[in-house]
């Protein structure tokens, strides 16, 4: 009786573990997509940067500029995003913790924006990987709201300079 026990509490125990290495593993795959495709906007905006500052703008033309750099890096990080819920939804398929490939991306959105209102629930024994999913969408909501800051201020103060009255 005892050692049944054990054994029981053994395959619990590599149960429990498989679903962390694939939560974590996942959640380290995803930060990595994501650093790289922040690195990659941050050369662009650099050159964006660069450029701007040799031109001759007035403050109109750069407003115009800094909100449409804002927009496309929104749209870009936002793109990214569902891409890393596309990955977490195919490891839900692939381990069958859902059927359908619409509600694996559904419940995957749904977990990395940490809403939780789709209804859908995975299979009971898979319910951590939807917790560490949400964990990993903070993570990842916050480093693109830093990126977006960060943006925002750099082009910030090529504006700010246009805007203060000139020291004579």
């Amino acid at each position: 009786m005892r050692r049944e026990a054990i054994f029981k509490e053994r395959a619990r125990w590599r149960r429990w573990t498989t679903r962390w290495r694939w939560g974590l593993s996942l959640i380290a795959l995803t930060m990595a997509i994501h650093a790289a495709a922040v690195v990659m906007m941050g050369i662009a905006a650099v050159k964006v940067r660069l450029r701007l500052e040799a031109g001759v703008f007035d403050l109109w033309h750069l407003i115009l500029i800094m909100i449409c750099i804002v927009a496309v890096i929104g749209l870009l990080l936002a793109l990214v995003l569902v891409m890393e819920c596309g990955i977490w939804a195919a490891a839900y398929l692939w381990l069958g913790a859902l059927d359908s490939p619409l509600d694996a991306l559904l419940f995957s959105i749904d977990s990395m924006s940490t809403r939780g209102a789709s209804g859908l629930t995975l299979q009971r024994h898979w319910q951590l990987m939807g917790a560490l999913e949400s964990v990993n969408g903070m993570l990842l909501f916050g480093v693109s709201t830093a990126w977006l800051f960060t943006v925002a201020q750099g082009h910030w103060s090529m504006i700010a300079v246009r805007v203060a009255p000139r020291k004579s």
